[in-house]
């Protein structure tokens, strides 16, 4: 798709405003409430298929399928990243009215890191096409650690710091509470993050991490960095939202990681079949529809699966819960145990 400086500018314009719009109904720290997220993130997903249907109306169907494509594929990435969200918060203790600000900001950070990721990204496929073939390997190499942990019985619960803030928190040093909305205060004649500082930049530089398997990823469905950046923006931007909505939910996708693996893994076989034909090979590529399906239908069954395994779960959970309550009832109905009670019948027989 041929797009020019005009239609870059105005983008980004446009996206910066839907930022402010989003800012300014949550420049007030509250609890944000089910109704406001199911609102806003309708909102959201309703704005990125208007785009989509722009690119093939005013584009091709070509771009269009692209953007979907790497539209779904990174909402369904930030899914999972939400899990890690969830770490921060519980590991700084982030009161509930100001989550939605921290998210907002770092967001925002993570959307401008990208934006970096993106046009490096470019850069090197422009001049190097068998970089292609270290995506696709690299793609299929995360979609089998994510089986892996998936099949691992260990689960995280925390969150490690990584090196890059714990030397900002050593060189600026942080306060022991949160101030409000305030990122920095004056303590002792010096200047210093609050705890609220530390976790808009925990959230936002922990997606560098995020983006190295779905920057991959989304190039291996579209090689323009155009419908690259507005998916990966319209997935990003919704995800404050997002995180309020399914929280309650986020335990019972049991499934995710599993379905994340197949995508990743597809997508990473997808970039390989193109090196190839790049590399003058005779080989099928994959079409956009045919990869949109898979992407769609996956995420379909694994939620379904996920929605079934929980529930078969909690029956079990609710099952074994009426057992020990019955056994424990059975134990203190006549305060004597199976012992007790055989002592009765030989005093008896004697």
């Amino acid at each position: 798709m041929d797009v020019s400086l005009t239609l870059w500018v105005l983008t980004i314009l446009g996206l910066s405003a839907l930022i402010a719009v989003d800012f300014f109904i949550g420049r007030k720290p509250h609890d944000v409430s089910i109704k406001e997220a199911g609102i806003w993130t309708i909102v959201w997903i309703v704005l990125a298929v208007l785009f989509g249907i722009g690119l093939a109306v005013f584009g091709n169907s070509q771009s269009s399928g692209e953007f979907f494509a790497g539209f779904i594929t990174e909402k369904s990435l930030s899914v999972d990243n939400l899990f890690v969200f969830v770490l921060i918060m519980a590991k700084f203790a982030v009161p509930s009215h100001l989550q939605q600000r921290v998210l907002l900001i770092g967001v925002l950070i993570a959307l401008v890191l990208r934006a970096v990721f993106i046009a490096a990204g470019a850069a090197i496929i422009a001049s190097f096409s068998w970089v292609f073939f270290i995506f696709g390997a690299f793609l299929i190499y995360t979609a089998w650690k994510l089986i892996q942990e998936a099949r691992s019985d260990e689960e995280e619960d925390d969150f490690e710091e990584n090196r890059l803030l714990k030397a900002v928190e050593k060189r600026f040093g942080v306060a022991d509470q949160y101030h409000g909305t305030k990122l920095f205060i004056q303590r002792n004649g010096k200047r210093v993050l609050t705890p609220l500082m530390v976790v808009m930049l925990a959230i936002g530089t922990t997606d560098i991490l995020f983006a190295l398997d779905s920057i991959p990823a989304i190039f291996g469905l579209t090689q323009d960095p155009y419908i690259v950046f507005t998916a990966n923006a319209f997935a990003l931007m919704g995800l404050r939202q997002l995180y309020f909505l399914i929280g309650g939910l986020l335990k019972k996708l049991v499934h995710l990681s599993y379905g994340l693996s197949v995508i990743l893994g597809f997508i990473g076989v997808k970039l390989i079949l193109h090196a190839l034909h790049e590399a003058g090979v005779h080989v099928p590529e994959i079409s956009i529809p045919f990869s949109l399906t898979v992407i769609c239908g996956v995420l379909i069954i694994t939620t379904i699966t996920s929605l079934i395994a929980s529930k078969k779960q909690a029956e079990r959970e609710a099952a074994e819960g009426s057992g020990d309550a019955a056994n424990a009832l059975d134990g203190k109905g006549d305060g004597k145990g199976p012992d007790d009670k055989g002592k009765d019948k030989d005093s008896v027989e004697a």
